[in-house]
C-alpha cells in the first residue's frame, strides 16, 4: 500500500477536480512589456493545514510548495517527464543499482546558506530511514546515500527500482537544509525561485521572488494563492478581475467564462482517476461475472456529461500521462443486455441489492446516474454520501480483526500519478489479489530499461481491466481560466503540481 497519506491526498485532490488546467502552459501571447514587479493572484480550492512538507498530508502542499519553494535533485514537467533540477546531470548504472547525481554550483537556501552535498545526503537519508516522513516507502530499494565528492551524490540500491527516479521528483527527493532552525509548519526554507512571504489561513498564501536564486529569477514579484472553495464565487472573482488565474474551473459553470473578453479557458490532462471500486473480498464481488456485469451496465459517457463534460473515458487503471497506458475502453464496454445476461448466469436473475458509499465532496450526480443505469439491469443501488472521515473508517482503513472492509461499492478520485502499485497490493482497500499482476509489477520495478518497465505495466493493466476489480468511470480533464497578459502558467496536472518558474505577465 502506498500509504494513507497518498490516498488522503488523492481524495483531497478530488475535491479540486470535483469543483473542476491544456497540454501547454496557458495564457495570452504576452505581447507587451514584461512586468517584473507584478503580483499574480491565483484561485485555488484546497488549502494546506500547515506547511510541513515532511509530515503534513495532502496535495495542497505539493501544489504550491514543490518546484516553487522546495526542489529536489530532479523534477518533472506537466507531462510527467523527469528533468534535472538541483542536479546538473545524473547517470544510472547498467545494472540499475547506482544513481549518480552531479550537483549544480552556487545553489543556496532561502536563509542564505549554501546547499552542500551533505544537505542532500541528510535529506534523503532522513526520508529513507524514518517511516514517519512523507515519501519513505518510495526509497525502500535504496540501501545508502553518500557524497564521494563535494559536487556528487550517489544512491546505492539493494535492488533495481524503475520507479525511483520519478519518486525523487516528489516529496521523497526534496532537499532541505540540515542546519536550518525555522519552524517548517509555518515557514519554509527551500532552494526554489520563490519564498513563502506570508500565510493568512482561510484566505491566502503569498510567495515572493527569492533574492539570490541560483537559477533564472522568477518573472513576477509575487504570487498570491487565494483559497476559494465555492465554485460560483470563483467564477465571479475571475469575472470581476480579482483573480488573474482560476484553477479547477467547475465544468458545469465554465460556459460563464466562454467568450469573456480578456480571459482564456484552457483545458489540460490530469491523472485524476475517478474509480468505482468493488470490494473484491466479499460477495457478490468474488464472482467476476458480477463485476463485469456492473462495468457493462455503466455508460461512462453519460456520467461524463453529468459532471460537466470535462473528462475522458479511461477503461483501465493507468491514465494517459503515466507509463504503461493503453486504451482499454473496449474492455467490458457499455452493453446493458450483456450485463443482464451475466447477472442471470451468476444467479442474480431476480435482481441484486447493492450499496455505494463515497465522500460527500464528490458530485451527487455520479451516484444519481449510477443508480439509474444499474436499475436498468436489475441492480437496486443505495447511495450513501458520507463525510471523509467516515469514508476512511468504513472503506479505506483495514479492520483491526483482519477481516474484510465494511463496504460493497465505493468511489474515489485516485489523483496520484504513477500509482499502479495499488493494484499489486492485495491488502489495499479494494481487496484485489492477482499473482500475475503482482509478478508483472515486480518485473516493471526490476527493469533497467524504461520501455521494458512500461510494457510490463501495460500488460499488468490489461489483466486488471479484464479481471474487473473496479470500473474506471472517467479521468478528469481540468479547466484553467487565465487573464490576458499572463503567460507560463501550467495547465496540465494542476491538481498536484504548479511549477511557476516560467510565470510572467505584461503591463
Amino acid at each position: 500500500m502506498r500509504s494513507r497519506r497518498l490516498l488522503a491526498a488523492a481524495a483531497s485532490s478530488a475535491l479540486v477536480v470535483a469543483l473542476v488546467a491544456g497540454c501547454t502552459s496557458g495564457g495570452s501571447d504576452g505581447s507587451g512589456s514584461p512586468d517584473a514587479d507584478a503580483t499574480v493572484t491565483v484561485g485555488l480550492v484546497l488549502e494546506p493545514s500547515d506547511l510541513d512538507i515532511r509530515h503534513t498530508d495532502g496535495v495542497a502542499l505539493d501544489q504550491v510548495l514543490i518546484d516553487n519553494v522546495y526542489q529536489g535533485l530532479v523534477g518533472r514537467t506537466e507531462e510527467n517527464d523527469v528533468v534535472d533540477v538541483l542536479a546538473s546531470e545524473h547517470t544510472i548504472s547498467d545494472d540499475g543499482l547506482t544513481y549518480t547525481f552531479t550537483l549544480h554550483d552556487g545553489v543556496a537556501f532561502h536563509d542564505g546558506a549554501a546547499m552542500t552535498a551533505s544537505d542532500v545526503v541528510w535529506s534523503l537519508e532522513q526520508v529513507r530511514t524514518d517511516e514517519t516522513l512523507a515519501g519513505h516507502a518510495d526509497l525502500a530499494a535504496v540501501s545508502s546515500v553518500s557524497a564521494p565528492a563535494d559536487d556528487t551524490v550517489v544512491l546505492t540500491l539493494a535492488r533495481p527500482d524503475s520507479a525511483l527516479l520519478f519518486a525523487l521528483t516528489g516529496r521523497a527527493g526534496l532537499v532541505l537544509e540540515q542546519a536550518a532552525t525555522n519552524d517548517p509548519s509555518t515557514t519554509a526554507n527551500g532552494t526554489g525561485p520563490y519564498t513563502v512571504a506570508s500565510w493568512t489561513q482561510g484566505d491566502n498564501l503569498r510567495l515572493e521572488r527569492a533574492d539570490g536564486y541560483w537559477g533564472t529569477p522568477a518573472g513576477v514579484e509575487a504570487v498570491v494563492f487565494r483559497y476559494v472553495t465555492d465554485p460560483s464565487a470563483a467564477i465571479n472573482a475571475t469575472l470581476s478581475g480579482d483573480l488573474d488565474v482560476q484553477t479547477a474551473v467547475d465544468a458545469t459553470l465554465s460556459s460563464q467564462l466562454e467568450g469573456v473578453d480578456g480571459v482564456s479557458l484552457e483545458q489540460g490532462k490530469t491523472t485524476d482517476k475517478y474509480t468505482l471500486a468493488f470490494n473484491n473480498a466479499v460477495e457478490p464481488f468474488t464472482d467476476v461475472r458480477v463485476r463485469k456485469a456492473i462495468r457493462m451496465a455503466i455508460d461512462n459517457d453519460a456520467i461524463i456529461t453529468a459532471v460537466g463534460g470535462s473528462a475522458v473515458d479511461q477503461g483501465g487503471p493507468i491514465p494517459e500521462l503515466d507509463p504503461g497506458y493503453a486504451d482499454l475502453t473496449s474492455v467490458d464496454a457499455y452493453d446493458p443486455d450483456a450485463a443482464e445476461a451475466l447477472l442471470a448466469e451468476a444467479g442474480h436473475a431476480d435482481g441484486l441489492d447493492l450499496t455505494l458509499e463515497y465522500a460527500n465532496f464528490y458530485p451527487a450526480a455520479i451516484g444519481d446516474v449510477l443508480t439509474t443505469q444499474l436499475a436498468a439491469v436489475g441492480i437496486t443501488l443505495t447511495v450513501e454520501q458520507v463525510d471523509f472521515t467516515t469514508w476512511l473508517d468504513d472503506v479505506y482503513t483495514a479492520p483491526a480483526d483482519g477481516g474484510p472492509r465494511d463496504f460493497q461499492l465505493s468511489m474515489v478520485d485516485h489523483a496520484e500519478t504513477h500509482d499502479f502499485g495499488n493494484w499489486a497490493d492485495p491488502d489495499y482497500y479494494w481487496g484485489y489479489d492477482s499473482a500475475p499482476v503482482q509478478a508483472l509489477w515486480e518485473q516493471s520495478l526490476a527493469a533497467t530499461d524504461p520501455a521494458v518497465a512500461a510494457q510490463a505495466l501495460s500488460d499488468a493493466a490489461a489483466i486488471v481491466s479484464e479481471d474487473a476489480p473496479a470500473e474506471w468511470l472517467y479521468t478528469s480533464t481540468t479547466l484553467t481560466a487565465i487573464r490576458d497578459g499572463v503567460t507560463g502558467f501550467p495547465t496540465t496536472s494542476t491538481s498536484t503540481r504548479l511549477d511557476l518558474s516560467e510565470l510572467a505577465t505584461t503591463e
